[in-house]
């Protein structure tokens, strides 16, 4: 029953990027054994071509240098070579599970994360792709380092464990949320009930975070960023965490909202930003130490945010709606020019074109859309009370 509800809570919290993941969490952890018996099977199944590949759910979009890479459900693995004019399906994809987010960290070399705890890697495109890791040896992962932590005598390892080792009995069913590469040896990922792992060869071998991050109840990770050595981390409940060292050590950062944040990102002179439910964006001009909310028009969640190549940082909510920001995100102004709604992700063309991914595929805006405002700015207002923060 408390993995069910688990599962519920994931599936109230999620934006629509993630809708698809956290009802498979629900109907699996309600279903039993027989459901569990069916995830391998899409682990070991292919993404099978589809003549609505263009039209279906996906979650996440990204450059590969002058080329464009989309993932959603079903596996299906979208690629564009004409600024997001016209897509066609990947050759090769391994499994049939939603893939939750991509980045490309050049024109050939990229990751995806997904459902069933996947991580796929491809070296060419996007063209092909090959499994790096599973659910099940992930979780394997996080009761190894937990084990060898008991065994040295962590007095909070014993808690550790159990909680691990429930990850192995529950199968290949987490999902993993949010990823980001620094290069081609250094990525993190994140995901549902706090699973965190790091690698230091480029997928080849991973490392469990779990335990030296300050998450206590093992709250869900939306995303991960890093930026000049320096790691954000942002979940649900005003989960804020970061290291400044490059993953060796975490510290959480308190903010006066304790809703769930869906990203956050560092912006010039040395600020930060976090959004998510119910338009909740808060900014920092100190390093997290204080915060204030940028009082948007409409309580809408924010489900994605891109820093433009012109140095702005751009908002998207799930209506369709795009804030502009200037780098240091003091001030926000809406756009003109609505997008479709259930936006899940953004990503600036080759051409300055932007391309956006969401319920019904992905589609592209005129680079003209980026610079024409529609209404007043929004701006920064001081921090209000975890009370109020929550409306």
């Amino acid at each position: 029953m408390q993995a069910f509800l688990s599962g519920r809570r994931l599936a109230a919290t999620l934006s629509c990027a993630a809708i698809a993941v956290a009802t498979a969490i629900a109907a699996i952890a309600a279903s039993g054994d027989g459901a569990s018996r069916a995830v391998p099977d899409l682990l070991a199944q292919p993404a099978q071509a589809n003549v609505r590949a263009a039209s279906s759910l996906q979650l996440s979009v990204s450059r590969a240098g002058k080329r464009l890479v989309s993932v959603g459900e079903r596996g299906l693995v979208l690629l564009s070579d004409d600024d997001g004019r016209s897509w066609r399906q990947a050759k090769q994809v391994p499994v049939s599970v939603a893939l939750t987010q991509v980045q490309f960290i050049s024109d050939s070399l990229g990751w995806a994360v997904g459902h069933s705890g996947v991580v796929l890697h491809s070296v060419d495109g996007g063209e092909t792709w090959q499994l790096q890791l599973d659910g099940m040896k992930a979780a394997t992962l996080v009761a190894d380092a937990a084990r060898a932590k008991a065994a040295d005598g962590d007095a909070a390892a014993a808690k550790q464990l159990r909680e691990a080792e429930a990850l192995v009995q529950d199968g290949p069913d987490k999902p993993f949320l949010g990823l980001h590469f620094a290069d081609a040896s250094r990525g993190w990922i994140v995901g549902a009930y706090g699973l965190a792992l790091a690698t230091g060869d480029g997928g080849k071998t991973w490392q469990s975070l779990v335990g030296r991050i300050p998450n206590p109840g093992g709250k869900h990770l939306y995303a991960v960023r890093e930026e000049g050595g320096r790691l954000l981390l942002a979940g649900e409940q005003g989960t804020l965490i970061r290291s400044g060292d490059g993953g060796a050590s975490f510290q959480r950062l308190v903010t006066p909202y304790t809703g769930t944040f869906f990203g956050a990102l560092e912006v010039t002179g040395g600020g930060l930003l976090a959004y998510g439910l119910r338009g909740n964006v808060w900014r920092s001009s100190d390093d997290g130490a204080t915060w204030s909310r940028i009082e948007l028009a409409q309580a809408v969640t924010l489900s994605a945010a891109l820093k433009l190549a012109d140095g702005a940082v751009l908002l998207a909510d799930e209506s369709g709606r795009l804030l502009r920001g200037d780098a240091a995100a003091s001030r926000f102004t809406p756009l003109a020019g609505g997008l479709p709604t259930g936006l899940t992700s953004l990503a600036q063309a080759a051409d300055g074109a932007l391309v956006v991914s969401g319920a019904r595929g992905v589609s592209r805006a005129d680079p003209a859309i980026l610079a024409a405002a529609a209404n007043p700015a929004a701006v920064a207002t001081p921090a209000t009370s975890n009370a109020e923060a929550q409306k």
